[in-house]
C-alpha cells in the first residue's frame, strides 16, 4: 500500500489543535519534528515535548482528497506553505535498520539487530535489540555510560532495578551479565510492552524479570543495583523513592543528566550515597554511587 504525506511548519502553540484538525480530516498518523534545530533537553513527566517551531507531519491513504485536506488546514492556517508527498510502501522497521549496526559496550557486550550476524567475539555477551514501541538502543550517550558501566561491573547473581527501562535494554544486559533477576519499572505501558518483546526475544526465561509500573513493584523490593537513566528533574523529585529501593551497600547508577547538573543531583543524593565515579560522553554524565545509609 502506498501513501500520502502533508507536512507543514507551525508554531507550538497550534501544535495540539493541528494535530486534532489532521486527525479529523482522516491522518492514520500524525508526527511532530523540530523544525528549529533546537534540542529539548528537560521535559516534564508524561508531558509531550515541543518546540517553539514545529514540523507536522500527517500520513494518509492514497484514496484520501489530499487536495480537500490542504484546502480545509488553509482555513486555519492561511499562510502556511504545505507539501504533499507519495510515500512507496516499505517496511519502515526494517529501513531503520539500514542504520542500526551491531556496537560493542566495554570489553563483552554487544547490542546487535535481531537478524544481524553475530560478531566475531567468542567472549562476546550479547542483546538482540529491534526498534519497537519504545526505544532504546544504546546509541544515545545516556544508555551508552550505563552499558559501558554494567560491562565493567558485571552484576553476578544480582537484583537490579532498571528504572525508566524504555526498551528494557539495560535490564535484560544486566541479566545477560549474570543478574539473577530485573525489575524493569516505568510509567508508560509501551515501555513494558516493548521489555517483554525484548525479553523473549533474547530467551531470557520469564521468571527473571518482572516488568511493572513504580506502583506496582512489591514494596519490599530492594536491589543490589538500581539503575535510573532519565532526566535530571525527575531524578531529583524521586530521590526518595529510589535511594529506598536500594540496599545498604548497593551501587546506584544515573544517568539522564548534563555535566552542569552534576551537583544538584549529587546533592540530592547524598544524604544517602557516596559518589564513587563521574563518567561523561559529549556533555552528558553517569554518577555512580555506593549506598551508606538507610536514613
Amino acid at each position: 500500500m502506498s501513501w500520502l504525506e502533508l507536512s507543514f511548519e507551525t508554531d507550538k502553540s497550534k501544535a495540539e489543535i493541528c494535530s486534532e484538525k489532521l486527525e479529523s480530516l482522516g491522518a492514520v498518523s500524525v508526527s511532530f519534528f523540530d523544525a528549529g534545530d533546537v534540542p529539548v533537553l528537560e521535559p516534564k513527566p508524561g508531558a509531550t515535548p515541543l518546540w517553539n517551531k514545529v514540523k507536522m507531519v500527517g500520513l494518509f491513504t492514497l484514496e484520501t482528497n489530499i487536495e480537500q485536506v490542504q484546502k480545509a488546514l488553509q482555513h486555519f492556517l492561511p499562510h502556511t506553505t504545505f507539501c504533499i508527498t507519495p510515500l512507496q510502501e516499505q517496511d519502515w522497521t526494517r529501513t531503520w535498520l539500514q542504520y542500526f549496526q551491531p556496537i560493542k559496550f566495554g570489553e563483552k557486550l554487544w547490542i546487535i539487530p535481531s537478524d544481524s550476524p553475530l560478531p566475531d567475539d567468542s567472549d562476546a555477551v550479547i542483546v538482540k535489540l529491534d526498534p519497537g514501541l519504545a526505544f532504546g538502543t544504546g546509541t544515545h550517550a545516556t544508555t551508552a555510560l550505563c552499558l559501558e558501566w554494567l560491562d565493567a561491573h558485571h552484576p553476578l547473581s544480582q537484583n537490579i532495578i532498571d528504572y525508566g527501562c524504555g526498551s528494557g535494554i539495560l535490564a535484560i544486559a544486566a541479566l545477560k551479565l549474570g543478574a539473577s533477576h530485573a525489575f524493569a519499572v516505568d510509567y508508560d505501558p509501551q515501555a513494558l510492552t516493548a521489555t517483554n518483546e525484548n525479553c523473549l526475544r533474547n530467551n531470557i526465561e520469564p521468571e527473571r524479570l518482572t516488568s511493572c509500573f513504580p506502583e506496582d513493584m512489591p514494596k519490599l523490593v530492594t536491589a543490589d543495583t538500581v539503575i535510573a537513566n532519565i532526566l535530571a528533574e525527575p531524578l531529583i523529585q524521586l530521590a526518595p523513592k529510589i535511594q529506598a529501593r536500594c540496599a545498604l551497600n548497593g551501587n546506584l547508577v544515573l544517568s539522564g543528566l548534563l555535566t552542569k547538573q552534576i551537583d544538584m543531583l549529587r546533592k540530592a543524593y547524598e544524604p544517602w550515597f557516596s559518589f564513587e565515579e563521574i563518567r561523561t560522553q559529549d556533555d552528558w554524565v553517569l554518577l555512580w554511587g555506593i549506598k551508606i545509609r538507610s536514613r
